[in-house]
């Protein structure tokens, strides 16, 4: 959202699913010359088709219900998911001559944020294609109730994010939200509460994106923009012939670095925070030739791990609210608070406030939206690594790393990702898990329910992880 529009306003609604099947045909139809008008996508493969083939079918007959859980990370994923239904499964099951009833479809759950940011259009169509909203900050009570009886009840699947949100990597899976588990145990729990014998699964579904053709000449453009941006001078240039992967490597390391120390400086300057020095850091670490080599990646590590609590402490300390928890758990709690100054009770059409009061509402929502922008930046870093690209100079690595990094700096400059530059073509590379049995752990769930979530929790990111392609 722009700064200049934000206003408190009523509470956020739960936004109901109201599936209709014209809608869904609608979407059918025009998901393909989408992908090629408004995406990179030129292609999008999957591989174990069979197994979601024989999950429908079996979902059909009424013999079990089951949860896609789908990597993230990309914005582009759920068009990837929209066409692995649509497209590549009906095209898969004719050749088998397997049979399905159409159409072949998915309810799924979404960010109840996701609107304010993308528009009622997307709000309305969300809905109308049977996707109920969540809040994921809080107890959200009715998101809950509905996602829940449509995993239960509705005529197809369900699908969800188990991360919660994009990471930018496409070979690095974020810290899983329980939320998912949790889901899949209770709807285990209602059929056996109905005397229903569906077993219950979850289907994890991994996506990946690669490069038709390497774009390393516009990541070397992307790179000397931002190190612009940045007020470094460089003397490298594509005519030049500087494309050598440890050169652009220098350079991108030499550029993530001078990104930290501005934004340790901001942090110690505008907001007096502590952060240690260098001296400080490499102090910390071994003297041995081993850790020596390794100083300069596990120094950029631990720096942005103490840059980002920083700014989440930050935002924590606006809010009055506890700095505990993991680093997801931190930053949906902050979002939270956020929308709390902003969407509010007050402001529900049946109240009636002064002119003064609503201005002064304004005031903090306004003062709430920027303190939420150090959580919009965790949320975005909190993958990142010291090594990543050092472990496998990639052009995907090179390019998930150069694009976060354009990010950050177009949010500082006041922009937005929609304008995220395309480095190029891509292929989308979609895998289908094993399907994990959530009926067969029900007597754990019994025992010890936070820890049977827990367990499911890992045992699907271990799943996840598997079927990333090194």
């Amino acid at each position: 959202m722009n700064n200049d529009s934000i206003r408190a306003q009523p509470p956020l609604d739960f936004i109901p699913p109201v599936y209709n099947a014209f809608v869904l045909k609608g979407c059918q139809f025009i998901l393909p010359l989408w992908l090629r008008s408004q995406t990179p996508l030129a292609k999008i493969e999957a591989e174990n088709l069979s197994i979601l083939a024989e999950y429908y079918q079996k979902f059909q007959q009424k013999k079990v219900r089951f949860l896609l859980a789908f990597r993230h990370p990309s914005v582009n994923d759920p068009y990837c998911m929209g066409y692995l239904l649509w497209q590549l499964l009906p095209k898969f099951i004719k050749q088998e001559n397997i049979q399905l009833q159409q159409p072949i479809h998915a309810h799924f759950m979404y960010d109840r944020g996701i609107p304010l940011w993308a528009g009622k259009a997307v709000s309305w169509l969300y809905s109308h294609l049977g996707g109920t909203s969540i809040q994921r900050g809080k107890l959200d009570l009715p998101g809950l109730r509905s996602a829940r009886e449509l995993f239960t009840n509705a005529s197809f699947p369900i699908a969800a994010a188990p991360e919660g949100a994009t990471n930018g990597h496409n070979e690095i899976i974020s810290p899983l939200e329980p939320g998912i588990a949790q889901l899949s145990f209770w709807c285990a729990e209602d059929l056996q509460k109905s005397d229903r014998t569906e077993e219950v699964f979850i289907i994890p579904v991994g996506i990946q994106y690669f490069y038709i053709t390497p774009p390393w000449a516009k990541i070397a453009d992307l790179l000397t923009q931002l190190e612009k941006d940045c007020g470094i001078e460089t003397q490298f240039s594509t005519e030049n012939n500087q494309l050598e992967e440890q050169k652009l490597y220098e350079r991108l390391f030499n550029l993530g670095e001078e990104i930290l120390g501005i934004m340790e400086n901001f942090y110690r300057e505008s907001y007096y925070q502590n952060l240690p020095d260098l001296d400080t850091l490499k102090a910390t670490f071994d003297d041995n030739s081993d850790t020596l080599q390794q100083l300069p990646n596990a120094l950029f590590s631990l720096r942005l791990q103490n840059l980002l609590n920083v700014a989440l402490e930050v935002a924590e300390q606006y809010f009055h609210i506890p700095n505990k928890g993991t680093v997801v758990d931190r930053c949906r709690r902050v979002e939270q608070a956020g929308w709390d100054c902003i969407y509010r009770e007050e402001f529900k059409p049946d109240k009636n406030l002064s002119p003064l009061k609503r201005a002064l509402a304004d005031r903090v929502a306004e003062e709430a939206d920027l303190r939420m922008w150090h959580m919009r930046m965790v949320e975005s870093f909190v993958a990142v690594t010291g090594y990543y690209v050092r472990e496998k100079p990639t052009v995907e690595r090179f390019a998930d790393t150069i694009l976060l990094m354009w990010d950050l700096v177009a949010r500082i400059k006041g922009g937005t990702s929609f304008s995220r530059p395309r480095l190029g073509q891509q292929r989308a590379q979609m895998t289908i898990g094993e399907p994990i049995s959530v009926t067969a752990r029900s007597p754990e769930y019994k025992a010890n329910r936070r820890q049977a979530v827990a367990n499911l929790t890992q045992e699907l990111q271990h799943s996840l992880e598997k079927m990333i392609i090194h």
